[in-house]
């Protein structure tokens, strides 16, 4: 029988932001993201809490190769682990540059260092790509990849069991606060979001793992207010872009609509700060607003 650790990487020094899952049975070890490299040193210090060190991990299932989920996957693969990722992804994590330089132009190139650390090239004997549905066996745990896209084209759902390991596609609740999408540039895609969210609920879960953060239990009624939610900042941000309002306005406007709903649902302003270190409103601003432009020119 496994266990699942939910390992604290506390991004930027704040608990309960992004998560690893250290999922362990007799003899093998797997960890359910990496955070980024910026983390590093929390997520070795967790892993010693439990005995084991980087070279004690097996395999690494990543859900999607944003920094945050994916960012100190070059460590894991040089301590020996086997890198479990999307195919769309692979490349990226063999040459990091491009992925680099695109969060770069996001992020500003100053504080890459701050939020993300260092991003080195995977050799590509250590990266294994995905199929949908393709059973993965590392010991006696047989894990189950959903090819999820939606918040990223690359994105992939990690099922064990009755429990699935959501990355983003299952959006971000933190402690008692509500579920809200992190929709940032340049992959959003409702139609497909939509979509993946029924198709991990086909799968009838138990439980539901969440990068940012933690554990849900109650997983239909949870994929339901995301849906709410998520309909409701992409209408709120067709309706600014049709009317061609500047993109720093509506940052403003989004950040004070998003601040209005999380005290509504009770969230104080510490809580609200823990969102935005997980989910910034100016990059949902700028991959919804993406998203309605290439709807409008019928890219997608």
């Amino acid at each position: 029988m496994y266990t699942i650790k939910t390992l604290d990487l506390h991004f930027q020094k704040e608990g309960h932001t992004i998560a690893s899952f250290l999922i362990s049975d007799q003899n093998h070890r797997v960890l359910v993201e990496t955070g980024p490299e910026s983390t590093w040193p929390q997520l070795v210090s967790e892993l010693r809490k439990h005995q084991l060190s980087p070279g004690d991990i097996d395999a690494v299932l990543l859900t999607h190769i944003h920094f945050d989920h994916a960012g100190a996957a070059w460590r894991l693969a040089a301590a020996g682990a086997k890198i479990y990722v999307h195919p769309l992804g692979l490349p990226h994590l063999a040459s990091p540059e491009k992925l680099w330089r695109s969060a770069a132009k996001i992020y500003g190139e100053a504080n890459m260092g701050k939020l993300w650390g260092n991003m080195y090239p995977i050799d590509n004997q250590n990266l294994i790509p995905t199929a949908d549905l393709k059973a993965v066996a590392i010991g006696k745990m047989t894990f189950i990849p959903l090819h999820t896209p939606g918040h990223a084209v690359h994105h992939v759902a990690w099922k064990l069991g009755k429990n699935i390991f959501t990355g983003d596609v299952a959006g971000v609740k933190i402690n008692d606060g509500p579920v809200v999408p992190p929709c940032p540039p340049p992959d959003v895609h409702l139609e497909d979001w939509r979509e993946s969210m029924d198709k991990i609920l086909a799968q009838k879960p138990d439980k539901l793992y969440l990068t940012h953060y933690g554990m849900v239990t109650n997983p239909a009624q949870h994929f339901e207010q995301l849906k709410v939610l998520l309909n409701d900042w992409a209408e709120w941000m067709k309706i600014r872009f049709q009317e061609e309002i500047p993109e720093e306005i509506i940052i403003q406007e989004f950040t004070s609509y998003t601040g209005n709903q999380m005290a509504d649902c009770g969230a104080n302003q510490s809580l609200r700060q823990l969102y935005e270190l997980a989910n910034p409103s100016w990059m949902s601003v700028s991959g919804l607003l993406r998203y309605w432009k290439l709807k409008k020119l019928g890219i997608i």
